[in-house]
């Protein structure tokens, strides 16, 4: 009997879930609200975990062609003081593939290969328990049935609702990014202070991370603490404006270190919220969440890890036990709960010693991770 499976979101954790499917034989309804593959910018790029991300790619059978894409320089990370002092300059090893960097969107088109995917399919609510299975409301005002829905969307998650209550919070950190492009030809000295990899700087209450892409290509992220409403008055589209807040914020930091932000071509506000540590929710027959849309947690490496190896352990529970769908979820839900709490912790922690009152914590905190 075929069972009519729908997962909300074209992210890598959705993207995983219905690759891992269609490698079993089951098809799988991809909703995404986006209209096109290409209808807005991918974002940066990823570090794809041993042991997470990468064994998703492995269960997806697409680790070979992960291998290749990817960029294990990428893994360097340099971290100095406000100053411009270089306090670490770590480099991976030869053949180190702990946690090579990808671009989203290679890593999008990998996962997405053959699958069929219902673009422009935005949802506004999920209605699990009705007569012919679980409902799906689109934005469009039409409506279609499931077996088995599974929330992908994200931090904002439309399927949320069908199975918990609780919404995200702001964690009082906010994140402002930018981007520079072309960066080796246009910016040399910062492509050099880049390196391969990453730079951060770590000041009080604030920091600023600059990773390279693909193509010249680098984000730019400064993060602070501050009220959830610090920028009302400011104007998103007033590029210069959002650059003279910035640069008010880390005033006096060194001047090659400010230069990733007077070289920014746009600023986008990201204020972080995230679900409680230990998010869990009563278990709905016919519904699931997985990735942010089921714990959401601090940006610091590993939702989309998180993610994608909940999409892929899901598809391999589900197309174990096709016939007992309510029992596949169970199982995978208490999986995924003992394992996203634990890295709830982390990151929860990690976050407060990254964004702190003392900026040795930072670094006290990147030397526990990753060791001289």
């Amino acid at each position: 009997m075929r069972r009519r499976i729908a997962v909300v979101g074209g992210g890598p954790g959705g993207l995983s879930f219905a690759r891992v499917l269609h490698r079993h034989g089951h098809p799988v309804a991809v909703l995404e609200r986006d209209p096109a593959p290409d209808a807005r910018p991918p974002g940066g790029t990823l570090d794809l975990h041993e042991g997470l991300g990468q064994l998703a790619m492995d269960k997806a059978g697409l680790l070979a062609e992960f291998e290749a894409l990817s960029r294990p320089e990428g893994q360097a990370m340099r971290i100095l003081d406000t100053a411009g002092t270089v306090l670490r300059d770590w480099r991976p090893r030869p053949g180190d593939r702990a946690n090579p960097e990808i671009d989203r969107g290679q890593l999008r088109d990998l996962l997405l290969g053959p699958l069929d995917v219902q673009w422009g399919r935005g949802v506004t609510r999920v209605v699990p328990g009705t007569r012919d299975g679980v409902r799906v409301h689109f934005a469009d005002g039409r409506q279609e049935a499931f077996d088995l829905v599974v929330g992908a969307d994200g931090a904002r998650s439309r399927v949320r609702p069908a199975v918990s209550p609780v919404t995200p919070h702001y964690t009082g950190v906010t994140t402002v990014e930018t981007s520079l492009d072309d960066v080796d030809t246009r910016h040399p000295d910062l492509a050099r202070l880049i390196g391969d990899g990453s730079v951060a700087v770590y000041g009080v209450n604030r920091s600023l991370v600059a990773q390279r892409s693909s193509g010249g290509h680098v984000k730019v992220y400064a993060r602070f603490r501050t009220p959830l409403d610090w920028h009302t008055n400011t104007d998103p589209t007033d590029v210069e404006a959002a650059r003279s807040t910035l640069l008010a914020l880390f005033d006096g930091w060194a001047a090659p270190v400010l230069d990733l932000l007077r070289h920014g071509t746009a600023f986008v506000s990201r204020p972080l919220h995230v679900l409680p540590v230990s998010h869990t929710w009563t278990h709905v027959p016919g519904v699931t969440l997985l990735g942010d849309a089921a714990h959401l947690m601090p940006p610091l490496g590993v939702g989309a890890n998180l993610a994608m190896l909940d999409g892929a352990e899901l598809a391999e529970s589900v197309a174990a036990c096709p016939e007992d769908l309510d029992e596949a979820v169970r199982a995978f839900e208490e999986r995924m709960w003992t394992r996203a709490g634990r890295w709830a912790e982390i990151t929860t922690a990690g976050l407060e010693r990254l964004v702190s009152p003392d900026p040795t914590e930072a670094l006290a905190h990147f030397d526990q991770v990753q060791p001289s």
